[in-house]
């Protein structure tokens, strides 16, 4: 007899690295319900019988959290609830708690009508395959059935605490921030009262329809506000972070955007000064200037594939104490727990100003300075970017004078510098990138990249056209 309680979910909200759907659509609460029943099997069988859950500040978390402790207690599983925070906090809970396993309720840096559910499990990313398998069993009804509790404990002063307890510096800065109405909000607004120096604020009330802009701090236009911030108060610095508050944004005195890889370097000084010879791990994004940065600075580079739940995973195997993405998802270990937490990161780089002689503008303009493109997302069936991407692969063998990095779609360095194109794992597109040390330069590698999509019949992108 068919589990009444089974239900099948809609294969889309099943992705690589978390799930994630439209609320009104793909992903309510009875969908939720099951996804907790589903992973209460899957704690149980690795042994476990604990959970802890958290929610993001959008309008739909508060009623998906209760569905997926609704679904966790009647799997047997014991729920720890540390209420409204951004991931991070519920990552702390479960890297500090005991648990066995963390699940958050957040649609991360997505539109308002998105949720979604980030998951840990015995400490590690719960990603790929597992999720899918999670996918199998809820459709099944393969639960257990238990009556499991649920009790409520807030983590957020020891998190704010914990956090802290990295600064360190001379110089008291001045510094914005902008929260972006995220998740982080509360987190960041008490961090600032107890850090040195003086701190301007805006938008720090929670509030899940993002009144003031998207809570995405890679799309440069969603920093306007933290710029004109900066330019009011004469900042040294500014701080934004995307709706969970796992991806940060961060822009110097001069009102000059850091992306993913510079923000690397920076932080690897402090760690390569204590850990000399250390890998540090980038994604196939990453800019020759973050490797070039990284060896002179000592360390061992080492390009990875796109994901934070990929970036994760490869830290574990080969005991790096810091990785990154251009996405800004920024992974400490060194002396913190090894996952993306934007909040922490800003305390790291405070920490790294406030230490030196330089601003961070003085430090920005030490690090080479490439010509290259943005990345550039071009719309592509989920059913037909992979194969595109075995396309080139194809084409681009054997060739000379070409050094083909195949660990995430294909990053083919060249004289000229590298071009990339992937296939998103988060969206039905294709990811492309190009970098050079000259305009002319570029615009070779912009043909390259051209040649291929147009033989695979991909309409060109205007920044490719």
């Amino acid at each position: 007899m068919t589990n009444p309680a089974a239900r099948t979910l809609d294969p889309h909200i099943l992705r690589e690295y978390d799930i994630r759907g439209i609320t009104s659509d793909n992903f309510k609460a009875d969908d939720v319900r099951v996804v907790g029943r589903a992973f209460g099997a899957i704690i149980s069988e690795n042994g476990g019988t604990s959970c802890v859950v958290g929610y993001d500040g959008r309008l739909t978390s508060p009623q998906l959290e209760e569905a997926l402790v609704d679904g966790l207690t009647k799997s047997g599983i014991n729920v720890v609830r540390i209420g409204c925070g951004p991931t991070p906090m519920l990552y702390y809970a479960g890297a500090t708690l005991g648990v066995d396993a963390a699940m958050m309720i957040t649609g991360s840096h997505n539109p308002p009508e998105y949720n979604g559910i980030k998951i840990t499990l015995g400490g590690k990313s719960f990603y790929g395959q597992d999720i899918q398998r999670l996918g199998e069993i809820a459709a099944t009804g393969a639960f257990d059935n238990g009556m499991g509790s649920a009790l409520e404990q807030s983590v957020f002063e020891d998190y704010v605490a914990r956090v802290l307890s990295d600064y360190h510096g001379d110089k008291e800065l001045n510094v914005a921030w902008d929260p972006g109405n995220g998740a982080a909000g509360d987190v960041v607004t008490e961090l600032v009262k107890r850090l040195p120096g003086t701190h301007h604020l805006i938008n720090e009330t929670i509030d899940g329809t993002f009144p003031a802009h998207h809570p995405d701090p890679t799309v440069e236009k969603n920093l306007d506000q933290l710029k004109a911030l900066i330019q009011e108060k004469n900042c040294d610095l500014g701080f934004a972070f995307d709706g969970d508050g796992d991806r940060i944004g961060v822009v110097d005195g001069q009102g000059r955007v850091l992306w993913g890889d510079q923000i690397m370097v920076l932080a690897a000084r402090e760690v390569l000064a204590d850990e000399p010879g250390a890998t540090i791990i980038a994604d196939v994004k990453a800019s020759q200037a973050f490797v070039d940065e990284i060896e002179r600075l000592g360390g061992k580079p080492l390009i990875w594939k796109t994901g934070h739940s990929h970036i994760k995973t490869k830290m574990y195997e080969t005991g790096a104490p810091l990785a990154g993405e251009m996405s800004a998802h920024i992974f400490f270990k060194h002396r913190y727990y090894g996952y993306d937490d934007a909040v922490y990161t800003a305390v790291r780089l405070l920490s790294v100003v406030a230490s030196s002689e330089q601003s961070l503008a003085e430090m920005r303009d030490g690090i080479p300075q490439m010509v290259n493109t943005p990345e550039i997302r071009i719309d592509c069936a989920e059913e037909r970017k992979f194969k595109i991407i075995d396309e080139a692969k194809g084409r681009l063998a054997g060739q000379p004078d070409l050094d083909i990095n195949e660990i995430d779609g294909v990053r083919v360095s060249t004289p000229d510098g590298w071009w990339l194109l992937r296939a998103s794992n988060t969206q039905a597109a294709l990811v492309a990138r190009c970098e050079s040390t000259t305009e002319e330069g570029l615009e070779r590698l912009k043909a390259q990249l051209r040649a291929q999509l147009q033989a695979s019949e991909v309409a060109l992108p205007e920044l490719l056209g």
